[in-house]
């Protein structure tokens, strides 16, 4: 998977953990069989902890739960490979690598698209996990490329 400008979403937080999540898949994918293991540990914590913080950002002002969803159902499904190729089933860790590439592209193009454009237009800080004064969450109800 390559860096590229189609993952800048326009929060910095955001971006640097997408970024990183690049990073991470790469590592794994390019990890010799013995340290395969220890970097796809390290991808699914790094994915726990990229998760987690959206979903604060989302709890906080009221997001759609679908992309929350989604995001359980994926590291759900990392964690279960993660366990069948302990067992000695590698090609599914190899298979998921490949499957994860074009559901990232797409959930950033969706999901954490639509998540971006609503945290930038209620003025979310993501770094402080707090609104301006006087403009509170009421909701992201309608919010593009989510939950209808």
């Amino acid at each position: 998977m390559e860096w590229g400008k189609r993952y800048e979403l326009g929060i910095a937080r955001m971006d640097e953990t997408h970024r990183e999540f690049v990073d991470f898949y790469n590592e794994l994918n390019a990890a010799a069989p013995e340290n395969f293991f220890a970097h796809f540990d390290a991808f699914i914590d790094h994915t726990a902890a990229h998760f987690d913080q959206e979903n604060r950002w989302m709890e906080a002002v009221n997001f759609p739960a679908c992309h929350r969803a989604e995001h359980d159902r994926v590291l759900g499904v990392m964690r279960e490979v993660r366990q069948r190729a302990g067992k000695g089933d590698a090609f599914l860790g190899r298979r998921l690598l490949e499957e994860l590439q074009p559901w990232f592209d797409n959930h950033v193009d969706t999901m954490d698209a639509a998540l971006a454009f609503y945290l930038k237009e209620i003025n979310f800080d993501t770094e402080t996990g707090a609104l301006p004064e006087g403009n509170p969450a009421c909701g992201a109800q309608g919010a593009a490329g989510c939950c209808a």
